[in-house]
């Protein structure tokens, strides 16, 4: 296999790239790198070398390598650079995927004659859904011999421009492409091939629209569940459970709940109307109006339920789902026709009178909930977009069936539950450590005092509201006034690393509160799944920190 040839010749191949420069390989397309950068994605990323130019320009970069070895060495030449380093491969690009992400350009140097002609068709296609309007695929082609141990096909530009009709993006043209090969083998020749993407290419959000504001709504219910799946995958993207090309599979309990987080403060709190006359809520038993004694703080994702009222907020979470599949998502069809936008079924679940941890595992014994994948990741990359509209439509619903009550009341009935910042917790953690000893400051490395520190969002909360233990750390009064609600850079982020995780080691793990930790990280963090280590969540950090630049064009912190 060639990615086992790779990782035997590892740092031949790193010398063998590192030996050209980005300029000579890529002459051919370089005019067309817009002056204004964005979100690359450089697949097959070998030794770095077109990774670390791209972000030397301002660009933030995915690179994606499956040999360890190769990708080992490039990591360590790029590591003063905004570049993420994932292990993933064509045809599928799974990991990629699941991080719901739009590159402005992609780039497949040196990679297309190692994808077996059968799977072609299925590459190109995943490589044009992860485009961003007006996004680039640049593609670079090899032609001649093999070297008797990497697996070569023979390549084509008409077949890539015979893919690229089918997935309607357009060929830019290019000057006379086919080019001897830089390390002067006699029998290698190169071409070109760019496409451009006109626009998003999927529908998403005209369907959303018609969902959102044309759709015949009898209730809140539909607007109830979009809102539903956009807070979940804008704050919970690791509760996905499995991604096909089609659908995104996550659990049925968690949109019960964040279903329940939704209409607590609206039903039980303000009282208002979510349909006309006074007919009930079907989703509303019993078990619903006793947690009126709760804040829907108390059983959001990752916290630990006590035996007295575990039971009540998992009956209300079955009764929930299983309204949602018979109403909302039932009743929810493509524009012009009867086919269900949503699918998803309930499994045999028995609920006792015990403690019970709102994890991701829980929540998946409720059953599956499946949602189009191109709805998903217009949830994800939009939501700031998305969100304000849906509300917007369900102040317009509740307005006309109750005119009662000011705009105001239906605003704050429609906060989320997550809509105040708490450092408390945290707060507590850092006075109990520093009876033991220093705590430092994780961006400046300074020993805080007793009676002068701050509790940092290190996402900040204004852009996204995020409580979890993770993303709360010990900072000094001077540092948090000046990242204010900045993003920390990458460089800086990766800086700090070590007294984070001394941080997370001290004062959580191996506490009560790890289990807190590692499930809010599991549920909020992308690609962590079920690495339970401090690492991992750095990691899923890292990602998630790309994941807002990106989404929300966030400013950047780069330090005191």
């Amino acid at each position: 296999m060639s990615v086992a040839s790779y990782n035997k010749n590892a740092q031949q191949f790193f010398t063998q790239y590192q030996s050209l420069t980005f300029e000579q390989v890529h002459s051919p397309w370089l005019t067309m790198l817009d002056t204004k950068a964005g979100l690359a994605l450089d697949v097959g990323a070998g030794s770095g070398r077109d990774a670390l130019a791209l972000a030397e320009r301002g660009w933030d970069v995915v690179a994606v390598e499956p040999a360890c070895e190769l990708r080992r060495l490039g990591e360590a030449a790029t590591a003063h650079r905004s570049i993420q380093w994932l292990e993933d491969s064509l045809p599928d690009l799974n990991d990629i995927r699941k991080l719901s992400y739009r590159f402005d350009l992609i780039l497949v140097s040196a990679v297309w004659m190692h994808v077996p002609p059968t799977s072609r068709a299925r590459a190109f296609r995943i490589l044009t859904e992860l485009l961003g309007p007006s996004g680039l695929l640049v593609i670079t082609l090899r032609h001649g011999p093999g070297d008797g141990e990497r697996q070569f096909y023979e390549v084509s530009k008409a077949e890539l421009d015979g893919l690229a009709r089918q997935r309607a993006v357009m060929p830019v043209p290019l000057p006379d492409t086919p080019r001897a090969d830089e390390l002067r083998r006699p029998d290698v020749w190169w071409e070109t091939a760019v496409y451009r993407l006109p626009d998003d290419g999927t529908g998403a959000l005209p369907t959303l629209r018609h969902i959102i504001v044309n759709d015949n709504k009898s209730s809140t219910y539909k607007l109830g569940l979009l809102r539903t799946l956009v807070r979940m995958a804008d704050s919970a993207p690791g509760l996905v459970l499995n991604r096909t090309d089609e659908w995104v599979e996550v659990p049925l309990g968690a949109v019960g709940l964040f279903w329940i987080m939704l209409y607590h403060p609206l039903v039980l709190k303000h009282h208002l109307r979510q349909a006309p006359g006074a007919r009930g809520l079907g989703f509303a038993g019993a078990d619903f109006y006793e947690l009126g004694k709760l804040s829907p703080l108390d059983f959001r994702v990752g916290l630990s339920l006590s035996a007295e009222f575990a039971p009540v907020v998992m009956r209300a979470i079955k009764l929930a789902a299983s309204n949602i599949l018979k109403n909302p998502a039932h009743f929810t069809t493509w524009p012009g026709t009867h086919r269900q936008i949503f699918e998803g079924g309930t499994s045999r679940l028995i609920i006792r009178n015990e403690p019970v941890r709102l994890d991701k595992e829980t929540l998946a014994r409720f059953g599956r909930f499946r949602v189009p994948a191109m709805l998903w990741d217009t949830f994800s990359r939009y939501a700031c977009w998305v969100e304000p509209a849906i509300v917007n439509e369900w102040i317009n619903l509740m307005g006309s069936w109750e005119a009662r009550y000011s705009s105001e009341i239906y605003h704050q009935a429609l906060q989320w539950s997550e809509g105040r910042r708490d450092t408390s917790v945290v707060r507590k953690l850092v006075e109990q450590q520093l009876t033991n000893g220093p705590v430092e400051c994780v961006w400046t490395a300074k020993n805080l005092s007793a009676t002068r520190y701050d509790i940092d969002h290190c996402f900040p909360w204004s852009r996204w509201n995020n409580n979890d233990l993770w993303n709360l750390l010990p900072a000094s009064h001077i540092a948090n006034a000046s990242k204010s609600e900045k993003l920390p850079a990458d460089s800086l982020l990766k800086q700090a690393r070590p007294r984070v995780i001394e941080w997370w080691q001290h004062a959580i793990i191996g506490t009560e509160r790890e289990h807190q930790f590692f499930s809010e990280a599991e549920a909020a963090l992308p690609l962590l799944g079920d690495r339970r280590t401090v690492d991992g969540v750095f990691e899923g950090m890292l990602q998630q920190r790309l994941r807002l630049k990106t989404n929300l064009q966030l400013a950047e912190w780069l330090g005191v």
